[in-house]
């Protein structure tokens, strides 16, 4: 009987857990694959069987050996493309120019991070020469077409990366976003994008088109997905959750209808209007804004003196190899030589004059919703006019990293022409998390097919709340508070009722508190070396929750507690200071693990 093939990383560890599939059989299910889908134009380079086998045999010895230990590594057996302007070990990096290529010495930060969480890079992919555009065509190893129809484009630069994911290739993809390229082949291809927090990714590693605007974006099938590899390859700490509205009541600004531009697409006009409707029914109430500073904010980027930081990246190679770039790269790049250094310190003056206009407005709503993008264009289209269409697909992307914003896209439905329709939610820069919250009750409400691939969305991992929920709230219990525990009776005595059993973010260490009656962990936070812990999420009527929190001891606090489904809650947290010397037990994976598994004293 045929084994439906795990598209997600929940599915995945499931199947890992289960014995139904191991790293090995992954990997050959995608060397099994047609050579269509693994040549070109999607790939410029892989790594060779050999090489993927012998990396899948040391995960398949991993899992053999405690598969609860291997299955604690948070990106485990799960396969990965990464764009060919990010370094990684063994193939070499072109940026989409031949005539640029090297072999790296050492991987980049974050691919890094992500084979150590025990992920599987399978190759680099196609993009817009050196990350430069947005439609997916300027690139010698040819254009990538569309998930869904091959005349399109597939939107860029982050191309290969996109259609990698989109056509259920890989588990999830990294790419680079600096005016929108994390987010345009999303909107075009029904997959989810996250374009991080500048710096929250390193970027260490990564070829540069604007070095100061430039972020690791990434690619997964769902809002999970992507917050999971998040966490992972996040550099330093990201903000927590600390605007609750977003998960249930929320203020979403919106550009005026004056201001909205679909270029004759009335089809994308009916899509993104049903998705502000769709909103509101998940407790969205809109406030249309003035789009026009936020476009003026964006025409910087390619329209001022900020493109010159294009030229800077790559200005010794360029220099002398002009003639080997793309011709509408070429164009775009040697532009940047006309600015001078005057010109450079006027745009940044007029930049920071924009941002200190636009962050109050912040203070009017939680989140800002656009159009991912306004259209679709053909290949031919793009080709007649290739500056044009870049532009327009770039309508409402180009400001998000001049403003330090953050952003995710995310589908919101099949147009009625069969082609995928997005938005894409914006906020403040360290609220990835609040948009990962509201970004997984979008995707999930929209209920459209995981990429191009027409499996369905898996089930919502947490419950939506409605109105009747309002006098509830959620807390996250990790220790002694557990069911069937010492201290579960005081949940219970307040109200409280269990809703699941889960995880947390892989970026938490759990430590064993001593002298502590009855035994008790203490959770604590982590730049790196984190690991997902298990919990349970608990309900609670409000009016009883401040007389649980009197009751919870130093050094335990009530914090915010970020799950590894993207979602937060309130929940058990510890002082730092508190566990300098306890015992360590993040192995075990949790609390109960430890108590079944630890040998007396």
């Amino acid at each position: 009987m045929p084994r439906p093939y795990p598209l997600t990383l929940a599915d995945l560890r499931d199947a890992y857990r289960r014995g139904t599939w191991t790293p090995s059989a992954v990997v050959e299910h995608w060397l099994d694959r047609p050579a269509a889908e693994h040549g070109r134009p999607v790939w410029i380079s892989t790594f060779d069987a050999p090489a993927l086998r012998r990396r899948a045999a040391e995960l398949d010895r991993e899992l053999a050996h405690d598969t609860e230990a291997a299955l604690r590594r948070p990106l485990f057996g799960a396969l990965y493309a990464v764009k060919d302007n990010i370094d990684v070990a063994g193939l070499p990096t072109t940026a989409a120019c031949p005539a640029f290529a090297y072999a790296p010495g050492a991987p980049a930060a974050v691919v890094a991070r992500l084979d150590a969480a025990g992920a599987v890079c399978v190759g680099k992919t196609n993009l817009d020469q050196f990350a430069t555009g947005l439609v997916g065509t300027r690139s010698p190893y040819g254009a990538v077409p569309n998930a869904f129809d091959a005349t399109l484009v597939s939107g860029g630069s982050s191309s290969g990366s996109a259609v990698a994911v989109a056509q259920g290739l890989v588990h999830f993809s990294l790419g680079t976003d600096t005016a929108g390229s994390g987010r345009v082949p999303a909107g075009l291809n029904n997959i989810v994008g996250l374009k991080p927090t500048r710096g929250a990714l390193s970027t260490t590693g990564v070829v540069p088109a604007c070095r100061s605007l430039d972020c690791v974006s990434i690619f997964a099938l769902t809002v999970a997905d992507a917050t999971r590899v998040f966490d992972v390859a996040a550099e330093r700490p990201h903000a927590a959750v600390d605007a609750p509205s977003l998960a249930h009541a929320f203020r979403f600004a919106m550009p005026a209808a004056r201001d909205l531009a679909f270029y004759g697409d009335a089809v994308a006009e009916r899509a993104f209007a049903a998705a502000v409707a769709r909103l509101r029914t998940l407790g969205g109430v809109p406030v249309e804004i003035d789009f026009a500073p936020w476009r003026a904010v964006a025409s910087m980027l390619y329209e001022g003196a900020h493109v010159a930081e294009r030229h800077a990246g790559i200005r010794a190679f360029f220099d002398a190899h002009e003639e080997d770039v793309e011709p509408t790269v070429r164009k775009i790049i040697a532009d940047g030589r006309r600015y001078s250094a005057t010109d450079v310190f006027v745009a940044e003056a007029t930049l920071a004059a924009a941002r200190a206009r636009l962050a109050p407005l912040w203070s009017t709503f939680d989140v800002l919703v656009v159009p991912t993008a306004p259209t679709f264009y053909t290949l031919a289209a793009v080709a007649a006019d290739p500056l044009e269409t870049n532009r327009r697909l770039g309508t409402y992307t180009n400001f998000v990293n001049l403003l330090d914003l953050a952003a995710l896209a995310v589908p919101t439905a099949m147009r009625t022409d069969g082609l995928p329709s997005g938005i894409t939610l914006i906020a403040p820069a360290g609220h990835d998390r609040a948009l990962a919250t509201l970004g997984a009750r979008v995707h999930a409400d929209a209920g459209v097919p995981l990429g191009a691939t027409g499996a369905p969305q898996p089930p919502s991992p947490a419950p939506q709340r409605t109105a009747a929920d309002a006098g509830h709230v959620d807390v996250v219990v990790v220790g002694a508070h557990l069911s069937g525990l010492p201290l579960n009776r005081e949940l219970v005595a307040c109200g409280a009722e269990l809703v699941r059993a889960t995880r947390t973010a892989p970026t938490y260490r759990l430590y064993a508190l001593p002298g502590t009656t009855p035994p008790k962990p203490g959770l604590v936070r982590v730049a790196e070396g984190g690991a997902p812990i298990d919990v349970e999420v608990w309900t609670m009527p409000v009016a009883r929750l401040g007389a649980f929190v009197e009751r919870v001891p130093s050094p335990l606090a009530i914090g915010t507690v970020q799950l590894d489904d993207g979602s937060s809650a309130h929940g058990f947290v510890c002082e730092a200071i508190a566990v300098v010397g306890a015992e360590d037990i993040s192995r075990f994976g949790g609390w109960r693990r430890y108590l079944a598994e630890r040998v007396p004293a």
